[in-house]
């Protein structure tokens, strides 16, 4: 008989009760300020395999590490006086760094994929906060839907894609940011492997240089950067002012449409709205969904990239 997933206040008590469930080797989902994330100990190699598997998530694809601290980073990566000084501008963010692993970290292989290098970030939701603070290890979390769909951006999205699979999910409310964290790659070169929370422009404007973008056919280095992924049941169709017949229409800016990401053309509130207002069209059944046309720049960027994963071949 398949088990129902517990929904956990966001109170001490609902807190406490999901770091014993994660210290347990269980799965629990929280919120960030970006998306709901699927959380299992990283320290513990089965309960790593188990969100690989609630998921069906490729094993190639790696996670990232959250934590309670900067030193906590520390702790599991050959930490570099540029990670330190990104981390004092953009932590607690959504901003996730890339870095060489540190001998002894402790963290599962399936964590990294077996790769030298791990993804970490210092959460800024306040839940997130406390449940990491509480656990008092890392805590591995990719976004709580299965592998590939839309992410979700509240509990209603988590149980809808995750019901039984999961042991619970704390209740936080909508997530504010709407879109999984910029991961910045700190190995060598810096480099942009997934825009995101975090827009590019900034991160250039602080480092003072511009960003390396993944090229094409790139090993996988960071979650995210597989061609298909975000995607609704119904095909996407991007960069049009009109739907055609049995379609809906997610617009931006002032327009007819099913649903509008941001009628003031607001990128914020766009990169916000954008997961829930798919799920929400992705609930009508349509025959697909078209896309209005989302300016390329700062968050826009972010936005960008998850529609064309959305619209890609699956």
């Amino acid at each position: 008989m398949q088990k129902q997933t517990t929904i956990l206040k966001p109170d001490h008590k609902g807190i406490a009760e999901a770091a014993k469930l994660l210290v347990q080797g269980e799965l629990v989902s929280f919120p960030t300020e970006t998306v709901y994330g699927l959380g299992g100990d990283a320290t513990n190699d089965h309960a790593v395999a188990a969100i690989f598997d609630a998921k069906q998530r490729p094993t190639f694809n790696p996670l990232i590490a959250h934590v309670p601290s900067v030193e906590a980073a520390r702790k599991l990566t050959q930490w570099s006086e540029l990670a330190e000084k990104v981390a004092e501008r953009f932590w607690p963010g959504p901003l996730t760094l890339v870095l060489p692993l540190t001998e002894g970290h402790g963290l599962s292989p399936l964590v990294t994929a077996e790769l030298p290098t791990v993804a970490v970030r210092l959460p800024a939701h306040p839940i997130a906060q406390a449940l990491l603070k509480e656990v008092g290890r890392p805590i591995a979390a990719p976004s709580a839907n299965p592998s590939g769909r839309i992410s979700p951006t509240s509990v209603e999205h988590v149980v809808s894609g995750l019901n039984g699979r999961i042991s619970a999910v704390l209740d936080g409310g909508a997530c504010p940011v709407g879109l999984e964290s910029t991961i910045l790659g700190l190995v060598g070169e810096p480099s942009l492997l997934r825009a995101g929370g975090v827009p590019a422009e900034q991160l250039e404007d602080f480092l003072g240089l511009t960003l390396r973008s993944m090229a094409p056919g790139e090993t996988i280095s960071a979650p995210g950067q597989l061609a298909s992924h975000y995607a609704p049941g119904a095909r996407v169709r991007l960069g049009v002012s009109s739907a055609e017949a049995g379609e809906v229409l997610l617009g931006f800016g002032k327009m007819d449409c099913t649903l509008n990401l941001s009628e003031s053309g607001d990128l914020v509130e766009a990169a916000a709205n954008l997961f829930s207002h798919l799920h929400t069209l992705d609930a009508l059944n349509p025959s697909g969904i078209a896309v209005a046309p989302i300016p390329d720049v700062g968050l826009g960027r972010a936005i960008n990239d998850r529609l064309s994963r959305a619209a890609a071949p699956r």
